[in-house]
């Protein structure tokens, strides 16, 4: 196999495995849990068939301690897990969704893995446009999956239960692909936080880089979801003062860490003055929707097992208790906690929080100073700072910013993406090699097919 037509199998496989991570209840509803566990295992076997192929170089001090120490806590809580079986399945499920991210990191460069993210956030808005535009002009009501895991002809249906509600035409929300509006919000926020960086690195042609984040944009918009523009706002301030902190130069950041403080003081001031205005701006109850409940549950719950938590099972499963009817509203039964903190510390306790706590403070921390501090090449000489470093920032903002009312971030896309900004920062932390601007893109008779990574 030449190495052109290698590199090409390899960027359409890291696009696929990020569009099933970003995309899973798409194959769900589509094939049902058999079909999506067939989808699932073509995503593994290629991690490892990429691993195995590549054969990439392991160095210790590049690995992220504190991953390797969540995933034996949670390995270790079957011994003690009040659900051993659904224990053994959620931490099998999270070690084969760590391999896959541990395989792209190690396997890609940090632009083609944002390449292959790319491609993937394009397919998921793009299927997304075209199955609403579908339902919205042929079928004209709501559509339900193809494969319910629910009884289809038991009365009047939760709204939450149908794949699309159909108000494409009404302004939204829409649901998408993902059947999500939260969901798919976020794809969209990806989605504007990298062709936005791609485009200012010159890694896109002008046009197909401003249609992408208009289509962004757009599909934000129609999502209407409430969490998702307010984790945007987040994104919006890290960019900011990530960008003062360039301008200043580590000489003088201490002025922008102040402020950034203060903002955060002000921030939640404003929040508690301004609340009940705030929740009426986006439609909420003042309950969040159910979610204070929710999290009133967990927390009585993770309270009888404060230490080492109930067992490792990332996303609830309804069969077993004390998930069986726990968190139930408008006869939609949430498996999450819709705070992945309050998760973590319900399932691992106190000791798997501290330890998930520090890959995500660890990943932050890299991060931020991968965006502010010019890089250097391996003889030490400065470089010109870049718009690709702010990538793995702002992407981990958002996922943190979604993280306190949504546990996306241990599952699926959201831990996926977690551990590969984890492993990719730590290992430019020990690796001079900056996180470069693509090359200028080639002429159009020359590129890779869509959302194929190069």
């Amino acid at each position: 196999m030449t190495t052109g037509r290698r590199r090409t199998l390899i960027g359409a496989y890291a696009t696929f495995a990020l569009f099933t991570v970003l995309a899973g209840q798409f194959w769900r509803n589509l094939l049902g849990w058999w079909g999506f566990a067939a989808v699932a295992l073509v995503v593994i076997g290629g991690a490892v068939a990429l691993l195995l192929a590549e054969r990439p170089a392991w160095r210790w001090r590049r690995v992220p301690k504190s991953t390797i120490a969540f995933l034996l806590i949670a390995a270790l809580s079957i011994a003690w897990s009040y659900y051993p079986g659904a224990s053994a399945l959620g931490v099998a499920i999270t070690l084969v969704t760590t391999l896959v991210a541990v395989a792209l990191v190690l396997c890609l460069t940090w632009d083609r893995f944002v390449r292959a993210l790319a491609g993937a956030i394009k397919w998921v808005l793009g299927l997304s446009i075209v199955f609403e535009l579908w339902v919205a002009i042929f079928v004209r009501e709501p559509v339900l999956p193809n494969f319910p895991d629910f009884d289809p002809d038991a009365g009047t249906l939760p709204m939450a239960f149908y794949w699309s509600r159909a108000l494409l035409f009404d302004g939204g929300p829409i649901e998408g692909i993902v059947a999500s509006r939260n969901i798919l919000g976020m794809v969209a926020l990806l989605g504007l936080i990298v062709f936005g960086a791609m485009l200012a690195a010159g890694s896109v042609r002008r046009s197909q880089g401003i249609g992408w984040l208009v289509v962004s944009g757009g599909v934000l918009l129609l999502t209407r979801s409430a969490t998702v523009i307010l984790v945007g706002v987040l994104v919006l301030a890290a960019l900011g003062f990530a960008m003062w902190a360039r301008r200043v130069g580590p000489d003088r950041r201490r002025g922008v860490y102040w402020a950034a403080a203060g903002a955060l003081v002000a921030s939640v001031g404003l929040l508690v003055v301004f609340w009940n205005a705030l929740l009426g701006l986006f439609g909420k109850s003042e309950d969040l929707t159910g979610r204070f409940d929710i999290w009133n549950a967990v927390i009585g719950l993770a309270a009888q097992r404060p230490w080492f938590g109930w067992g490792w099972v990332g996303y609830w499963v309804p069969w077993v208790e004390p998930f069986d009817g726990l968190a139930v509203r408008n006869g939609v039964e949430y498996l999450q906690a819709h705070n992945a903190w309050l998760d973590v510390w319900l399932q691992l306790g106190i000791v798997g929080l501290v330890a998930f706590a520090s890959i995500v403070v660890g990943a932050l921390w890299r991060s931020w100073f991968l965006a502010v501090d010019r890089p250097r090449d391996a003889t030490g000489r400065l470089l010109p700072h870049t718009a690709a470093s702010f990538v793995p920032l702002l992407l981990l903002v958002a996922l943190v910013g979604q993280s306190l009312a949504e546990s996306r971030l241990l599952i699926e896309g959201g831990w996926l993406l977690l551990i590969a900004i984890a492993w990719s920062t730590k290992r430019r932390q020990w690796d001079p090699e900056p996180i470069p601007a693509a090359p200028p893109p080639v002429r159009a008779s020359r590129m890779p097919p869509p959302g194929v990574a190069r």
